[in-house]
């Protein structure tokens, strides 16, 4: 199965280094896609492809494709350019998709915990195999368009040895919706514990996600900057999610919250 040729239209949305896309740029991506008319191709750089992928996934999902290159269109290696492959890859699969993908060297994964594995290798990007849960909004809310996501602001607080509970309190004080924690191990956050309690208690939410490639996060582990307690204290688990997915998700909730608070102060 596949889209005949004749049924491809392209448009040219923006030209730009995905590395220095800021949420305004990614809020005009997915107006464009919202607008269009059947299954969509979106051609991307793989530095934050994760990233918009999730963004897809959770504000309008359907059936959208991205894809990018690994190699540059000049490319002089024996096996050239990769990109026109993974676009012919790319419009194949859009013919049968359902729910948002990534269709690069090879590989179709879902957009729902995608996450770059590689940083030269054509098979770029793999998936965690986290459920997909609901979609963040449908229905009569998706049809006004996906909810914006400029103006938020969620920070990511890397746990490392020698850090201090003062990183929270920062991305506090600079006006942090939401914090991501990449965290130790299965959910760790060591001594940003307090940090991260002072964060709860002024009504910011926070994810933990890990700093570890598999696995995910379990918040078992005892201890004042342990997992569990710290989910006691309550903050949320990204299970599986990379830290770039874990904290587009919760930009994409808070979002659709914005949204819907921002309508019933309209009605």
């Amino acid at each position: 199965a596949g889209i005949a040729t004749e049924a491809v239209t392209a448009r040219d949305v923006m030209q730009l280094d995905s590395s220095t896309m800021t949420l305004a740029d990614l809020d005009v991506l997915l107006v464009d896609i919202h607008s269009a008319d059947g299954p969509v191709v979106l051609t991307h750089g793989t530095d934050s492809m994760e990233e918009t992928a999730m963004a897809v996934d959770r504000l309008l999902g359907g059936p959208v494709v991205l894809t990018g290159a690994q190699r540059p269109a000049d490319d002089a290696s024996p096996e050239g350019p990769d990109g026109p492959r993974n676009l012919c890859d790319a419009v194949a699969a859009a013919a049968t998709a359902e729910s948002p993908v990534v269709a690069l060297g090879g590989k179709v994964v879902p957009a729902y915990g995608v996450t770059k594995v590689h940083t030269t290798a054509d098979e770029a990007f793999g998936s965690v195999g986290e459920p997909r849960p609901e979609r963040l909004s449908s229905g009569a809310a998706l049809s006004a368009g996906p909810a914006p996501l400029a103006g938020l602001r969620v920070d990511v607080v890397p746990a490392y040895q020698g850090a201090e509970a003062s990183l929270v309190d920062t991305a506090v004080a600079a006006g942090a919706d939401g914090i991501v924690v990449a965290a130790f191990g299965s959910g760790n956050v060591g001594v940003l514990s307090d940090g991260v309690r002072r964060a709860l208690d002024a009504g910011i939410p926070v994810v933990v996600a890990s700093r570890v490639p598999a696995g995910g996060v379990q918040l078992v582990y005892g201890g004042a900057g342990g997992g569990r307690a710290i989910a006691r204290a309550g903050v949320r688990s990204a299970g599986k999610l990379s830290v770039p997915q874990a904290r587009m998700e919760l930009l994409c909730e808070l979002a659709v919250r914005r949204a819907q608070q921002d309508r019933a102060q309209q009605a």
